[in-house]
């Protein structure tokens, strides 16, 4: 008798327990949503301005054949520096279009300036590109990483887009679509502004 009564007990305070929760889920004071951080920062391979731009720097290289280029050497055109390397999978993805852009838009206005950060020079890059099918796109050679330094690169790759006055305008780090609709239209608002300086 005594343990009919103990688990009647039971069975009523279980049943209190579960009212009471089902007064709360539907009485409960509402949350604001937590804050999400993510939310703030930038998603790989999105365009983030830089503002105001700034002059970027002067960095060396070298083309396939050691002779000495800077970034000097293209003043006067919008380019698209894009830090890479041949083992870094997001930049193989991205290569294609990087060389279809060039395709489009290349000459006396604009270009790719495409600066591989492999330690192993033309050895690596040049059979690299030529697998590829990459025939539009010209790689310069940093085998030191002088230029990711240079541009603090936090990571490969990394494409900074400077205006005819050698102002960084902005920049992406990862890969990105830079045949696509929303790139091409980046580049041309760069292409539309004149050069401001001599």
């Amino acid at each position: 008798m005594r343990s009919r009564v103990i688990a009647l007990w039971v069975l009523c305070l279980l049943a209190m327990g579960s009212l009471a929760g089902v007064w709360w889920l539907k009485n409960k004071p509402e949350l604001p949503p937590a804050p999400s951080v993510a939310s703030s920062a930038p998603s790989i391979g999105q365009f983030i301005p830089t503002d105001p731009p700034r002059p970027a720097p002067d960095v060396s290289m070298t083309d396939k054949d050691g002779a000495a280029v800077t970034l000097g050497d293209f003043r006067g055109r919008v380019i698209l520096v894009n830090l890479w390397a041949t083992w870094c999978i997001p930049c193989v993805e991205e290569m294609p279009a990087l060389d279809r852009l060039e395709a489009r838009q290349g000459g006396k206005d604009f270009a790719v300036v495409a600066i591989s950060e492999d330690r192993g020079g033309n050895r690596a890059v040049e059979p690299f590109l030529a697998k590829l099918g990459l025939s539009k796109l010209t790689s310069y050679l940093d085998p030191k990483s002088a230029a990711s330094g240079a541009f603090q690169v936090r990571g490969l790759p990394t494409s900074i887009l400077i205006d005819r006055d050698g102002l960084e305008v902005g920049r992406t780090e990862g890969g990105m679509a830079w045949d696509g609709v929303a790139a091409l239209a980046l580049i041309e608002r760069q292409l539309s502004k004149p050069r401001s300086g001599p």
